[in-house]
């Protein structure tokens, strides 16, 4: 069996450790001055260096020499995760008070500290006020925050932060050529980046990719990796800020024909919004921001795909008014809902005055009977082309979601009988749910008197490969064909 190259390259003394120098520099000089602390606290994100500068500070301490396959009985590691009851740590308290057997110092590793219950950490407080003089301490743990203060405060606190792009790069770059990995510069970085500040994670995904044959460059790690690509990142924008949902649409089946999970291509997004707002004009606005918190929160949903589709519609919704798509006849909406409403009006304001010249016995009378009859052909209007717009503006005021995808279909009537024709399957599911259907048959009543049947369809069948992506994306879920 190989050995993993993250513990190949674990780092043997403080000189090889790299990206933390205001903590190996601090370190070096309190050895070489012989300033030591009885307790240190080393905390950050994992992978970038805590374990490995607690064992060689453990040796280095007792002036020997560090090595993987060396072991000393008094130095002693602790996994606070599977030992982190009041009983073990009474135990522990109960030893440091015997003398260490071959070095210098008895050193105390306790990894994952933050997982001590509450009582083990009262214990371990006693010990921490008053240690006796040849006994070291070394916590560490990437939780910080759940420390008790009063532990916190009887260290000597080292906080890590992540490597830089830049040197975690240079030293993915001196271990490939050491192991005689080919690899380019672009697929480092992509490593580096992916690897999110942790040498070690980055190292692991380096040991990963070397199994390729021949030369690796950066589009064969974005395919391992399942990384979106910063032109088809590039499209997905602009498809969002111009309210395409055909290129939507399309993108996200292209990405998951790939084998992109919603939940990646939700962090890239959010990335490069994030950039954008910072760089772009155009993308300062709360819409944006709005955007970008949405697309946070879909990794931890329960259906990351589904929820990253619902968020992106959500944002051409609100944002556009009048989405792109060629299939549907928005532009021609607004026109028309202006014209049949206009023609209402006139009618009203018109009438009234043909009573002017009756006797005033009379006016009292007349005027009535008109109102109720303008009120009734306001009420109930023979359905038509003309009235469908109208009907549309009113389902607006009491469901936004209908509302939007209703101005994507295409609309014919014959026969009592509303054809609504979509371009995408998930609009025509989502209008053929009953209580979907209920809304715009009370609303068609309200206006016209008359019961109406509701047939939704699809314009056109959709192509093979965009059926296997949808139902990737909802799971399985039924996909209806025209007609159906």
């Amino acid at each position: 069996m190989g050995r993993a190259l993250y513990r190949k390259y674990r780092p043997q003394t403080l000189d090889e450790i790299f990206g933390q120098e205001h903590i190996t520099d601090t370190l070096r000089n309190a050895i070489k001055n012989n300033t030591i602390s009885h307790a240190y606290l080393l905390t950050g994100p994992r992978g970038v260096g805590k374990t490995s500068i607690a064992r060689i500070l453990a040796y280095e301490l007792n002036a020997v020499p560090y090595d993987e396959t060396s072991s000393y009985m008094d130095i002693i590691e602790i996994d606070a995760a599977s030992n982190r009851r009041i009983d073990e740590i009474r135990d522990l308290r109960d030893k440091v008070h015997v003398l260490p057997s071959q070095l210098k110092y008895k050193i105390y590793i306790i990894d994952e500290v933050h997982m001590l219950t509450k009582e083990a950490f009262n214990a371990l407080l006693k010990t921490l006020e008053e240690p006796p003089a040849h006994v070291v301490f070394i916590l560490a743990t990437t939780e910080a925050h759940k420390l008790p203060d009063t532990i916190v405060s009887r260290t000597q606190h080292f906080t890590f932060k992540p490597i830089g792009s830049d040197t975690l790069v240079k030293q993915l770059a001196t271990i490939a050529k050491k192991e005689k990995i080919k690899i380019d510069t672009p697929a480092l970085k992509l490593i580096a980046q992916h690897g999110r500040g942790s040498f070690r994670d980055s190292i692991s995904l380096l040991d990963q990719v070397q199994s390729i044959q021949g030369s690796i460059d950066g589009v064969q790690i974005e395919r391992l990796l399942g990384v979106v690509s910063d032109e088809v990142l590039n499209k997905l924008l602009t498809a969002l800020q111009t309210g395409s949902l055909s290129d939507v649409s399309g993108l996200l089946d292209a990405l998951h024909d790939q084998g992109i999970q919603g939940a990646d291509i939700a962090k890239q997004l959010a990335g490069a919004i994030r950039d954008r707002i910072y760089e772009d004009p155009t993308f300062q606005s709360l819409a944006m921001t709005g955007l970008l918190k949405a697309l946070i929160d879909v990794p931890t949903s329960f259906n990351p795909d589904k929820y990253l589709e619902v968020v992106l519609l959500e944002f051409i919704f609100q944002g556009n008014p009048q989405p792109h798509v060629a299939s549907a006849p928005a532009a021609k909406i607004e026109p028309e809902i202006k014209a049949p409403t206009a023609a209402i009006k006139i009618e009203s304001l018109k009438t009234p005055p043909v009573e002017t010249p009756k006797p005033k016995a009379k006016k009292v009378e007349e005027p009535k009977k008109t109102e109720k009859k303008v009120e009734k052909s306001s009420e109930h209007i023979a359905f038509s082309d003309e009235l469908w717009p109208i009907i549309v503006a009113d389902i607006k005021k009491t469901n936004n979601t209908i509302y939007g995808i209703l101005r994507m279909a295409q609309m014919n009537y014959e026969n009592n009988t509303i054809e609504l024709l979509f371009k995408f399957p998930f609009h025509q599911k989502q209008i053929n749910e009953p209580k979907n259907k209920k809304i715009i048959e009370d609303i068609v009543k309200k206006h016209t008197g008359q019961s109406i049947t509701i047939v939704c369809s699809l314009t056109e069948k959709p192509k093979a490969v965009n059926i296997d992506a949808i139902s990737n994306i909802f799971e399985g879920s039924e996909v209806l064909e025209s007609g159906s």
